[in-house]
């Protein structure tokens, strides 16, 4: 696999690709998402509009098979700084490391490991003094919870993540079978860099 890095207005280059990998792998639980190409073009246009933000893609050959995406807490949507804001942390100091997604064959290879590598080194240049991102919660009894399903906190946290018990968002999106938007209790996740 290769991997390259854009930023800003590059990735405009491979926004579709980066939608339908989104789509793709958010459709597995614990995400559940039900997504579409209008609803990605609208999430992901706040990366285009941050010269600082950055996607981490894993390539097969031509095929875009993993991707990582992050920028600036303070460039990022008002649903993920609110929380920060509300307990009057400086938004400036954190870097928001947002999906990591990557289809099912290539895991285990250490792409993640690299897409925190790339997403932390460039969190730094920024200025950034914290690494954050976000996970949904869902209930130990979801019915479409798979069995033998194991929550990834142990990969987080060697990688150096804990939560950050006092710092939750809400974020809505379409779940499978739903017939709107609802949303979904997200918790952060924090290291410092």
């Amino acid at each position: 696999m290769d991997i390259t890095v854009l930023n800003g207005t590059e990735i405009l280059s491979v926004l579709d690709d980066l939608a339908d990998l989104r789509i793709r792998v958010f459709r597995d639980f614990p995400y559940l998402y039900d997504g579409s190409a209008d609803y990605e073009k609208n999430y992901l246009q706040t990366y285009l509009d941050c010269a600082d933000s950055i996607a981490v893609l894993a390539w097969d050959k031509e095929r875009l098979v993993g991707a990582s995406t992050g920028l600036p807490l303070a460039a990022g949507v008002e649903a993920f700084r609110q929380p920060f804001e509300q307990q009057q942390k400086d938004v400036g100091q954190y870097f928001y490391c947002a999906e990591s997604v990557l289809l099912p064959a290539y895991r285990g290879r250490g792409v993640y490991r690299e897409f925190f590598k790339q997403r932390e080194g460039h969190a730094l240049k920024t200025g950034a003094s914290y690494s954050v991102f976000c996970a949904v919660v869902r209930a130990d009894d979801h019915p479409m919870r798979p069995e033998g399903y194991t929550p990834l906190d142990g990969v987080w946290q060697n990688f150096g993540y804990a939560p950050m018990v006092e710092c939750q968002a809400g974020f809505a999106w379409l779940d499978i079978g739903e017939s709107a938007e609802s949303i979904k209790k997200m918790q952060f996740y924090l290291k410092a860099l």
